[in-house]
């Protein structure tokens, strides 16, 4: 049997090793273009932030302004966690089990995101109620594969 030495997929076809192979390296470029993604993220919110402080009233914020950057901070670390996911796949020895684990916190994380830049006066009910559905489903998905396995583990 041969071993990937890219990957802890084990196969005796050939072809199968080649694809491995080339997703992760696609799992690389992919990890690099999210590198950009980031500073690019940061960068804009450093730009916004500073175009913001410079308009009249000088040095101040509205409400709007600071919930904007809010969601433009949030936004950046979901990029992030999405990179330590995209990590994940490329290490040699990635564990399924954090892999699960990071993509329900990236999704928490994305869905408060959505509660904090959400204008009640913009969306309807349903809108409110599904994002509230949401929430509730990603929390409960998240406590028993993560906090309730961690507790089981103590």
């Amino acid at each position: 049997m041969q071993t990937n030495e890219q990957s802890n997929h084990q196969t005796q076809d050939p072809v199968l090793s080649f694809f491995n192979r080339v997703i992760s390296q696609v799992a690389r470029v992919l990890a690099a273009v999210m590198v950009m993604v980031i500073i690019w993220g940061v960068a804009d919110v450093v730009y916004v932030l500073y175009q913001r402080l410079m308009a009249p009233p000088f040095m101040l914020l509205e409400i709007k302004d600071i919930l904007a950057t809010f969601g433009a901070f949030m936004a950046v670390l979901i990029a992030v966690e999405i990179f330590h996911n995209i990590i994940l796949y490329v290490e040699d020895n990635h564990n399924r089990q954090l892999a699960v684990e990071i993509v329900l916190g990236t999704a928490l994380m994305a869905i408060a995101r959505k509660v904090i830049v959400l204008d009640f006066n913009e969306v309807g009910a349903e809108h409110v109620y599904a994002t509230a559905a949401v929430t509730l489903a990603l929390s409960v998905g998240y406590y028993l594969i993560v906090i309730r396995r961690k507790g089981s583990n103590s």
